[in-house]
């Protein structure tokens, strides 16, 4: 099964993620790990992606693709979510292609519909373990040691990108560049809309209905 989630910085994408690679089994393909994976190993892929990102350019939608079709090879018999990716509208129609060309297909987008604002509360009081990567809120999920990661004593950060005005920059980005294809998947009858505002446990049973797992 592959998924895609379609969803605004804040929106509860990755804890959704997160609650389905643990029960269910899922893996996550974040395009951003696979090119920084890729370089790290300085495989083939990675060293073409080295490429141009070394002189300042994006790497090639065809690049990610095949960093995608590696990924999908490798955890074959897997069901796989796509976090973030596609993000455009052609992007969206290469994925499609790509998938069918190994006889797979996109079996269901989900979009986290959010209020602006509500995302940018979220993100401003979201504070991030510097070493294992868990997140707290200060309001709604606020450490038990204070400044501290609960799981492992970490160092609790407020990330830059969580600030108010790289905040809204961000969504306007997002606004403009996913909301092509939000109506495409739409069109093509695969979206599925859940109310990102919910407490994270409901929409994870609206997930889990509309997969019907």
């Amino acid at each position: 099964m592959n998924i895609l989630f379609i969803g605004a910085p804040g929106s509860g994408k990755g804890t959704q993620s997160r609650e389905l690679t643990e029960k269910f089994n899922f893996v996550q393909l974040s395009t951003g790990d696979l090119l920084r994976s890729a370089i790290k190993e300085k495989t083939e892929l990675g060293l073409k992606a080295s490429s141009y990102m070394d002189k300042g350019q994006l790497v090639p939608d065809a690049l990610i693709l095949d960093l995608v079709q590696s990924f999908i090879t490798s955890h074959s018999g897997k069901s796989v979510i796509f976090d973030g990716f596609p993000r455009t509208v052609e992007q969206a129609k290469s994925l499609r292609k790509m998938l069918e060309s190994i006889g797979q297909k996109i079996d269901s987008v989900i979009y986290f519909k959010i209020n602006p604002q509500i995302l940018i509360d979220r993100l401003t009081g979201r504070r991030t373990c510097a070493n294992c990567g868990e997140i707290f809120h200060v309001h709604t999920k606020p450490s038990t040691k204070g400044d501290k990661c609960d799981k492992c004593g970490g160092e609790l950060v407020h990330r830059k990108d969580d600030h108010a005005d790289v905040i809204s920059e961000r969504l306007k980005q997002f606004e403009t560049n996913t909301s092509p294809t939000i109506d495409y998947f739409r069109e093509t009858g695969d979206l599925v809309v859940v109310n990102g505002e919910l407490q994270p446990d409901i929409v994870f049973k609206e997930i889990k209905k509309s997969l019907n797992i």
